[in-house]
């Protein structure tokens, strides 16, 4: 029997498909601002075929190794996360981009400690949640903890400042809680506490307000703040139906800020138009529905979490920058899996599906 049978084939092909049309992607969108930029049309091509291949390592290593190993060393691998988010904001040691604190540089490659955040605390709630069981229903020893560690992380990550990171953080704990049985009106009342303070982070911080006014009506200030949505509606509407070809677009040629990263898709949809998107929304439908599956299927509880976070992770992501890129949510810098330029999104995502596929291979049943 082919190795591979034993892994979900589908999510194997999903995380690759995604992958290796995100260099290509990520050419397109980059070459001619990386030619004005850095004299070198192909320096974001090969940076991100580099984070891919270390990714595809990456991925095949996390494949071999029982998912259970990640059970024994769960805690220790959130204080590392912890330590590296204290770091980063140290001067000196934590390099700054955009007015943000957000990575640690090393030489050729720098990491960013809040991609490395939101495994840690997968894989941390899913030791913790399969260790409880039935605690989990209680207040005092099942939901406040959760609550201390997860204000931990989140305090950390909004002095950065990282708001989206933080959103995406609190929306993967109160759903796997939420899955574990934790009672409703505890994270209702969690949510309900969080609003004000969520309030007070945006409505204090000028480019935040800026970019919710933004939501809510671009064309006040189409030059300023509604520049960027306004641009990538403008790809989504010259790509129409089937597109102006790949590597047609020209929204990327310094009109679209962020072309490369965080916008990705606007660019595939000026390219290769609405059927073009639908098929890459198509592929990662496909890739969360059959990591839930995994989920469901693994021969322990501690597998089921850890599936079910990794899962959900990958959907929140995907979901709120499509959702950013068609203006249906406020503008956050959240990047799209796979396919959006930068290596510790790359590496820790395609680091998940290698996690996700181990647990697959020991599922009850046939893969």
């Amino acid at each position: 029997m082919n190795k591979l049978d034993r892994y979900d084939f589908v999510v194997l092909m999903m995380a690759v498909a995604l992958t290796c049309f995100g260099v290509v992607m990520v050419y397109s969108a980059s070459s001619v601002m990386a030619a004005k930029k850095f004299h070198d049309g192909f320096y974001f091509l090969k940076r991100q075929g580099l984070y891919a291949l270390m990714g595809f390592g990456v991925m095949a290593l996390a494949m071999r190794i029982d998912y259970h190993f990640w059970r024994r060393i769960a805690v220790p691998v959130l204080l590392v996360c912890l330590a590296l988010l204290v770091l980063v904001l140290i001067p000196g040691i934590g390099g700054s981009a955009g007015g943000a604190s957000r990575w640690i540089r090393f030489p050729g490659f720098s990491l960013q400690p809040s991609e490395l955040a939101k495994i840690a605390l997968i894989m941390y709630m899913a030791y913790s949640l399969d260790k409880k069981q039935e605690k989990v229903r209680f207040f005092s020893s099942g939901f406040l903890p959760y609550m201390v560690v997860l204000a931990a992380l989140l305090l950390l990550l909004i002095k950065q400042p990282d708001l989206g990171a933080s959103l995406t953080l609190g929306a993967v704990a109160v759903i796997m809680l939420f899955a574990a049985g934790t009672r409703p009106t505890y994270l209702i009342s969690m949510v309900l506490l969080a609003l004000p303070f969520l309030y007070f982070l945006v409505m204090n911080v000028d480019y935040r307000r800026r970019r919710i006014m933004a939501f809510l009506d671009p064309w006040q200030d189409p030059t300023n703040s509604g520049f960027q949505i306004i641009q990538s509606w403008l790809a989504f509407g010259t790509g129409g139906i089937f597109g102006q070809g790949l590597g047609e677009g020209k929204q990327k040629l310094f009109y679209l800020p962020e072309a490369h990263t965080d916008f990705i898709l606007s660019v595939v949809g000026e390219e290769l138009g609405f059927l073009g998107v639908m098929v890459i929304a198509a592929m990662f439908f496909l890739l969360v529905h059959r990591s839930i599956r995994v989920a469901l299927n693994a021969e322990d509880n501690f597998g089921r979490f850890l599936a079910f976070g990794i899962a959900v992770l990958l959907g929140i992501e995907a979901f709120v920058n499509m959702g950013v890129v068609t203006g249906l949510l406020p503008t956050k810098g959240l990047a799209l899996p796979f396919i959006s330029y930068g290596g510790s999104s790359l590496i820790i995502s395609l680091f998940a599906v290698g996690v996700l596929l181990n647990v697959s291979s020991r599922m009850r049943g046939t893969p």
